[in-house]
């Protein structure tokens, strides 16, 4: 979770805070190498509450394998292995999940804590826990003890001296809303971004033109704050905002078995969001990704079937007005919100039968005197962990799709492949039955109508599959839902991902008439954005003739899109993109409102209505505006180096943002890399002109064949350990760098080969 903080108003203030960090963080600012063998070592194995001996092996990388002779203490040791290996990170985000960022930031977060009462990410927890099956409730209590086993009995990691914190345990209610805080409905960040817009002149054009596109919520055009932008950060850094997951049936596959490759879509910081792992019990056999904090496998495979999911970017939420209710429907609580090194402060929250009143945050956008909640499936009582703790057990597709019944938020376009050669895929999802988009983001919470898709929400079974299709392959990548086995999705939501990277993925699967699992892997490094290609020959046509274009003209000439990173076409189609979209915006509209950040900027905006908004204007002045934009990117081309020296990967720590230690201690550095906005291989970034960081993309991969139980493969963006110093904070970047994987076996003898150190738990004498 990237947490970006500021210097509070208060002089004196920000003096005390930067005099406690600097005290307080020497272990942070300047750590000490620590070895793999001595962070194995370090796990807190004394007074482990088992049952029976549990066994954690390690691989040089440090991911964890644990075999267990109980399903109660294999998920006790998991817990242990998160606290251990992230539990500075999973303290972090129970700070986000819960509105305490003002513990570690001071009365700069006050605001973004009030925001975060608000959308109020434990509030189903209670409901949630009530409704568990036994088995879930035993091992999710398991779970949190080995957690907390972890956190309040090993090393304190150095983050928490920096940062003030205290050891302090986790409930289950804490660990439920981090599991909310991931499933965060990524549509939010486009409605702040329109709020502020509602009543004006064109707004409903603007509303009209962003659905039309299926505008892209993670690179919404929010105003600019960094208040703002730490909430954008969570939202979208956190929350499973987008992927890639592609499937082959065994009769497309080479080896035989059918084949899967995932790679998740999250912000680029350092500890990963994910961590690799193995487990085998009496009911658990499998290998794959986590979340830190949270007992399943988000992605990965057991003996039969193996699985990856994409966020559907469905709409599981509604904005209503509800200034016109009366004052009893208003309830009103006050929330005590402790700063660092300052005093305490309080603020206020009103829930209506609509949901949170989010207007009330002052740091979310809003026009003046908008009074308006959010309804979220995300407060609903819906299950996601007994749902995964099942797919982890299925042994074929139907079982698989079955577990997923109970499965809320966030919204996956879930893809399987099994050992019996099939792939399926289908949507999962809790969502309101809506029959049609509706003319405005915001309902009036007096219409009947607008309140009656809540009335019957849709679940995983009622929502369209298919299994084995005709082309013998699948993808997914954030696109607009798509009909299944036949059968048309309902109105599921209204922002998504362009449909450049799932064309793409299909252009590459349908490339050979057999698939290994090298080619997934080099589907998933794949640079190239066809739509790009197609837009870049475009403009090129419509500036022949013109004398300043000559340079990007030249340049662009039988570019396929392809942003490798030692590639220049890139760079001239990306500065023209720079200079024309705010010209275009302006001439379209004829005003000076065009700027970087209006949603003309988004990817979804340009490839929907670039061209059409260009050929629509008076001939003179589509001239003058390509003329004037030619020469401006022309002269940045010029200066510019390859795109990868351009656009880079940046490797930092989320401490990173800290107010005047950040970037001295917490910034690594920063890689070339190919990549786009779209493209497979995400590197997402907005309008640019010079060097600049990738903001969120590919941060994890996971490929697997399912003829052999031990051809699994996993790396991160980073490394698995979150300890600052630890050898194994960042020993996955050259393998990335590299496309380079590490290998997760299925079979315990190849694991006890591959998996040498071991940490044994013993029960109480």
């Amino acid at each position: 979770m990237p947490l970006r903080t500021a210097c509070p108003p208060r002089a004196g203030h920000a003096l005390s805070l930067l005099l406690a960090l600097l005290l307080g963080g020497c272990a942070a600012l300047s750590p000490r190498a620590v070895t793999t063998e001595a962070r194995i070592a370090a796990v807190p194995a004394a007074g482990a509450a088992v049952e029976r001996p549990v066994t954690i092996r390690w691989n040089d990388h440090m991911v964890p394998w644990v075999e267990a002779e109980t399903d109660r203490d294999l998920f006790y040791a998991l817990g242990l292995v998160h606290g251990h290996l992230r539990g500075a990170q999973i303290a972090l985000l129970r700070l986000a999940a819960r509105g305490r960022l003002s513990e570690v930031a001071g009365p700069f977060a006050t605001d973004i804590d009030h925001a975060l009462r608000i959308l109020d990410f434990g509030r189903a927890a209670p409901a949630i826990r009530a409704a568990w099956p036994e088995e879930t409730r035993v091992l999710m209590a398991s779970f949190t003890a080995g957690l907390n086993h972890a956190v309040l009995n090993g090393r304190a990691p150095p983050e928490f001296g920096l940062l003030g914190l205290s050891r302090e345990a986790f409930t289950e209610d804490d660990l439920l809303a981090i599991g909310r805080l991931a499933g965060t409905d990524v549509n939010w960040l486009g409605y702040f971004a329109l709020l502020p817009a509602r009543g004006t002149p064109g707004f409903d054009r603007l509303w009209a033109r962003t659905v039309a596109a299926g505008s892209s919520a993670p690179e919404a055009a929010l105003p600019e704050g960094r208040r703002l932008a730490v909430i954008r950060d969570i939202l979208a850094g956190s929350g499973r905002v987008g992927s890639n997951t592609v499937a082959v049936a065994a009769r497309r596959s080479a080896t035989g078995g059918a084949l899967i490759g995932s790679d998740p879509h999250l912000g680029l910081i350092q500890p990963n969001v994910w961590l690799a792992a193995g487990m085998r019990s009496p009911s658990f056999h499998a290998v794959g990704l986590m979340v830190p904090g949270l007992p399943f496998l988000a992605i990965g495979r057991n003996a039969d079937i193996a699985w990856g999911g994409t966020n559907m970017r469905a709409a599981s939420s509604d904005l209503f007005d509800v200034s016109a209710l009366p004052a009893e429907d208003f309830r009103t609580h006050t929330v005590s919100i402790r700063q660092r090194l300052w005093f305490s402060a309080e603020r206020q929250v009103r829930v209506t039968p609509h949901g949170p009143v989010v207007t009330d945050a002052t740091v979310l956008p809003r026009r003046p005197g908008d009074v308006i909640a959010l309804r979220w499936v995300g407060h609903e009582p819906t299950d996601e962990i007994t749902a995964l703790l099942g797919a982890a057990r299925a042994r074929n597709g139907e079982q698989f799709r079955a577990a997923f019944a109970s499965f809320g938020v966030s919204a996956q376009n879930m893809i399987w492949a099994g050992r019996d050669g099939r792939i399926g895929q289908f949507y999962a999802t809790t969502i309101p039955d809506r029959r049609g988009i509706p003319a405005d983001p915001v309902l009036d919470a007096r219409d009947p109508s607008a309140t009656t898709p809540w009335q019957r929400l849709l679940r995983t079974p009622d929502l369209p599959f298919v299994v084995n299709p005709r082309e013998g392959v699948l993808a997914s990548a954030n696109n607009r839902p798509e009909p299944l086995g036949g059968r048309a999705p309902p109105v599921l939501g209204f922002f998504f991902s362009d449909s450049d990277r799932v064309e793409r993925l299909r252009e590459l699967l349908a490339s050979r008439a057999r698939h290994t699992p090298a080619d997934i892997m080099a589907i998933q490094a794949d640079t190239r954005s066809p739509r790009a290609g197609r837009l870049a020959a475009a403009l090129a046509a419509r500036m022949a003739g013109i004398t300043e274009a000559a340079p990007l003209v030249d340049a662009l000439r039988g570019w396929d899109g392809d942003y490798r990173a030692d590639a220049r076409a890139p760079v001239a189609f990306e500065v023209l993109l720079a200079r024309l979209v705010p010209l275009l915006a302006a001439a379209e509209r004829q005003d000076s409102a065009g700027t970087r950040r209006a949603p003309e900027s988004q990817w979804n905006f340009i490839t929907a209505f670039l061209l059409r908004d260009l050929d629509a204007l008076e001939p003179a002045r589509r001239d003058a505006v390509l003329r004037a934009a030619a020469g401006a990117a022309a002269a940045d081309f010029a200066r510019l180096p390859p795109w990868g020296e351009m656009h880079r990967l940046p490797h930092a720590h989320a401490l990173v943002n800290l107010p005047v230690i950040g970037e001295a201690f917490f910034r690594y550095g920063d890689y070339p890399v190919g990549g786009s906005r779209e493209t497979p291989m995400k590197t997402s970034h907005g309008l640019v002109t010079d060097r600049h960081n990738a903001t969120f993309g590919s941060m994890a991969r996971h490929v697997s064949d399912m003829a052999d139980p031990d051809a699994n493969w996993f790396t991160l963006w980073g490394g698995q350990d979150g300890w600052l110093g630890s050898a194994a904070f960042a020993d996955q970047v050259p393998l990335w760098l590299e496309r380079r994987s590490i290998r997760v076996p299925l079979r315990p003898e190849t694991v006890a080969v591959e998996f040498p150190r071991v940490t044994r738990l013993a029960p109480a004498r």
